[in-house]
């Protein structure tokens, strides 16, 4: 097998500059973070999850750059980790146990801390950190091919799995009226999964491609990372605005890469109708819209210092203590509103969310002023304590901490 792409440094060798934190991937990964809280305080607001209105829809789209940011990095992190390692192995195991320990994560802790109930007959969600999960654990075999090979997978998968749409009404009849088993659910379709007869559904959010396609590219990335500052900003840069206009091109052409056409969609505005891809799965032409515009603002990043800069990216270097964190917090304040307007908790806010709670009670919904209030609040509180964790895994940079 050829190693020459991937080359562990040797025990007791010193790390390299090229693969200490690198303030603009902590940045951008910062910014995700961020905005990811947006979507999650909307969530317990009532606003819906994208509307006809300007502030309704770009409240939920910009919020659509967090999760391909997200994936995307934490390849790119498995990589320039594993440069840190003695051996493909070392980062192989790594992968395993993290992996394994976010999906735990996403049925227990998480799920919990969502509904603030402990109802799990009706309710397991398989979200974003579920996803992330199984991603790294195939990554951990993924990890022995070359990264250029690693790459170019993730490229395919990227490109070619919206060719399914080509075959819809073939792939419907072939199902039948069950439609998918639950491995295709699990790997692409998504949808509810009974795990027994009495066992609780499992609703299966996020699917496991294409988001490994994104996962394996952010891998391969790690390479350029690795460049030398001034050459890497460019290539940011260039690929950024490659991406960009790809998916400016596709969609204008309206033929590939998301199933919804936008010319023909009556409920939105022209503009939003362009901007308005598919998430779940993801899309190509969604990748290609929030992936490029990342890359540029990567790009940027490479040259911007200051204390607005440095304490977004506190955020980035403790993503997954900020997301365990960020969920509890925002529904306690969810809480606290409800008392303040209501003066009473409302039990909708312990329905099981986020995806179907039961219907927003009369009067309950918040105005948008309300929620981005609630939501700059929330991430100022968030903001102390994740800089403690990040001076914490700052000198401690080995054992339980590495998994958080």
């Amino acid at each position: 097998m050829n190693n020459s792409s991937f080359k562990p440094a040797k025990p007791g060798d010193s790390v390299p500059s090229s693969v200490s934190r690198i303030t603009s991937v902590d940045f951008v990964r910062g910014v995700a973070m961020i905005l990811m809280a947006i979507d999650h305080v909307r969530v317990y607001s009532g606003v819906p999850a994208g509307g006809s209105t300007p502030g309704i829809f770009f409240t939920r789209w910009i919020t659509h750059f967090v999760a391909p940011t997200f994936v995307f990095l934490a390849g790119t992190s498995a990589y320039l980790h594993g440069s840190k390692l003695s051996s493909r192995g070392a980062l192989s195991r790594f992968l395993l146990v993290r992996g394994a320990w976010l999906v735990l994560l996403e049925l227990t802790v998480i799920r919990i801390c969502w509904t603030f109930n402990f109802d799990f007959s009706h309710y397991l969600l398989a979200g974003v950190i579920w996803m992330i999960g199984w991603c790294m654990i195939l990554m951990a075999a993924a990890n022995y091919l070359p990264s250029k090979v690693v790459g170019a997978i993730g490229l395919a998968i990227i490109a070619l799995h919206n060719l399914t749409d080509l075959f819809t009404q073939r792939l419907e009849q072939a199902f039948g009226n069950n439609g998918p088993n639950w491995f295709l659910k699990l790997l692409y379709f998504g949808g509810e999964v009974k795990i027994g007869g009495s066992s609780p559904s499992l609703f299966i959010l996020y699917v496991i491609l294409p988001w490994l396609g994104v996962m394996m590219a952010g891998f391969a990335f790690g390479r350029v990372v690795q460049m030398p500052p001034e050459r890497r900003r460019v290539l940011f840069l260039k690929l950024g605005v490659a991406l960009t206009a790809l998916f400016i091109l596709l969609r204008t052409v309206d033929i590939y890469g998301d199933p919804r056409p936008w010319r023909g969609d009556q409920h939105l505005p022209r503009i939003l109708s362009f901007l308005a891809t598919t998430k779940y799965p993801a899309s190509l032409l969604f990748l290609l819209m929030t992936l490029g515009p990342m890359l540029m603002l990567l790009s940027f990043a490479e040259g911007w210092r200051g204390k607005l800069q440095e304490a977004i990216a506190t955020f980035g270097r403790v993503p997954m203590f900020y997301y365990l964190l960020h969920i509890p917090l925002i529904h306690v304040a969810a809480c606290i509103v409800s008392l303040i307007r209501e003066h009473r908790v409302d039990a909708w806010l312990f329905a099981n969310r986020p995806v179907a709670p039961p219907p927003v009670p009369p009067g309950y919904t918040w105005s948008l002023s309300l929620l981005y209030l609630v939501f700059a609040l929330c991430v100022i509180a968030l903001y102390f304590p994740c800089r403690w964790f990040a001076g914490v895994k700052k000198r401690h940079k080995k054992g339980w901490i590495s998994y958080l």
